[in-house]
This record gives C-alpha cells, sequence and structure tokens, in this order.
C-alpha cells in the first residue's frame, strides 16, 4: 500500500530538493492562489492571480509529462494505468482553461474557473496519493534530488498556457511543446520592458540544456531503477 507523501516531513521524501518536496511545494502554492481566487477581489486582481495559476499549472504539469511519468510508466506496478488517468485530467483541465481564455467577457466564465479549480484540487489528490509514492519507494534520497533538479529545470522553459493539441508524452509534447514555450513567456514578458528579449533568449538556451537533462535522467532511471 503506498503512503500519501501529503503530510510526511521532507526529510522523509529525500530532503527539500527532492522532486517529492518540489511537487508538494508547487501544490501548496496552487492551493493557496486558488483559495484567494475564490475568496474574491477586484476585476484586475483575480485576472492578475487567474494568469499566475495558469502559468504555474501549465509549466508544472508539463514538466510532470516530460520527467515523471516516463520514470513512474517503468518501476510502479499499473504505471501505464496510473499515469494515463492523470494524463486525461491534465487534456481535461487545458481544455477547460482553453475555453476560459478564449471567452474573456462569456458570464459563464467564473463557474468555467471553479471547475477548473475542483479539476486541479483532484489531480493533487491523486498525485500526491498514488503516484508520487511510487517515486519514493523506488529511489533513495539522491536519486529524487536528481529527478528534483532535473524536473525543476524542465518546468522553468516548459509552455505557460492552455495548448490542447500537444500531445501528453514525450517525445511529442516536447517537440511540440519547446517551439510553443518560447512564444508563450514572450507573451508573459513582453510587459515587463526591454529585458524581455533577453530573458526570452535565456529561456531558450535553458530549454535546450532542460532537454538534454530529461534524456540523461531518464536513461539513468531506467538502467537503476533501485539506485541510492
Amino acid at each position: 500500500m503506498t503512503i500519501s507523501i501529503t503530510h510526511r516531513d521532507p526529510a522523509a521524501l529525500g530532503g527539500y530538493g527532492s522532486i517529492l518536496v518540489r511537487q508538494r511545494r508547487d501544490h501548496a502554492r496552487l492551493d493557496r492562489m486558488m483559495n484567494c481566487w475564490l475568496a474574491g477581489g477586484s476585476d484586475d486582481e483575480l485576472d492578475a492571480l487567474w494568469q499566475d495559476i495558469v502559468q504555474l499549472v501549465f509549466s508544472h504539469a508539463f514538466a510532470e509529462e516530460t520527467v515523471l511519468w516516463p520514470v513512474l510508466r517503468r518501476v510502479a506496478p499499473g504505471g501505464e494505468e496510473l499515469t494515463g488517468r492523470v494524463e486525461e485530467e491534465h487534456q481535461a483541465i487545458n481544455e477547460l482553461v482553453a475555453q476560459v481564455e478564449k471567452s474573456p467577457d462569456d458570464p459563464r466564465r467564473a463557474e468555467w474557473i471553479r471547475q477548473a479549480f475542483t479539476l486541479i484540487r483532484q489531480d493533487i489528490r491523486d498525485e500526491e496519493d498514488e503516484l508520487l509514492p511510487h517515486l519514493r519507494e523506488a529511489f533513495g534520497d539522491r536519486r529524487l534530488r536528481r529527478i528534483g533538479a532535473v524536473w525543476e529545470a524542465v518546468r522553468a522553459t516548459a509552455p505557460t498556457r492552455p495548448h490542447p493539441g500537444v500531445p501528453r508524452r514525450p517525445p511529442g509534447n516536447a517537440v511540440r511543446g519547446v517551439p510553443l514555450s518560447l512564444f508563450d513567456r514572450l507573451r508573459d514578458l513582453a510587459p515587463a520592458g526591454g529585458s524581455a528579449a533577453r530573458r526570452v533568449a535565456f529561456t531558450a538556451f535553458a530549454a535546450a540544456g532542460a532537454a538534454a537533462a530529461v534524456s540523461r535522467v531518464v536513461r539513468a532511471t531506467a538502467r537503476r531503477p533501485k539506485g541510492r
């Protein structure tokens, strides 16, 4: 029986650099932001908060699908079924958020956002209770921290907006997603002024490095699934 990572001490999950602690940190941040949105505020405040939520949701999910789920399919009993269910949740969130983004003046927009929050919370529960514990069972602390570093690099250069047509699995998600990531981050950074172009150029450079790192970690975990 797997043990949920939700309330476990960071030391028991491989330390603060561990992929499990990094995942949980993002989940907690998402939960706080969703609660803030539901508490209400001015239209401008809620729009800005919604954009922050969207950027975190999609970069986080892309890194999961690129780095974590291929590893889980190798080491977890029933890994194909487990990751397939979460991929379906990700796709449903993707399509719902895309609908919200395309319909800024639709009176149903707030309800669609609430529906997206429900799906995101269910996705968090499935990951923390069912998927991520398998990584704790399969790998030692050093390997969890190594995977965490790769996941963080990919998340930092991943798409930040919904793209329902992008495949959910590598290599297709990387082939389609990396060019979209550059476009997304250009849009995210455009209001920041003259430094935007430099930061987008850095994103392109980092994305190439992240792709190489993903390849290395997947090969390493495939060779030594029980390594410390």
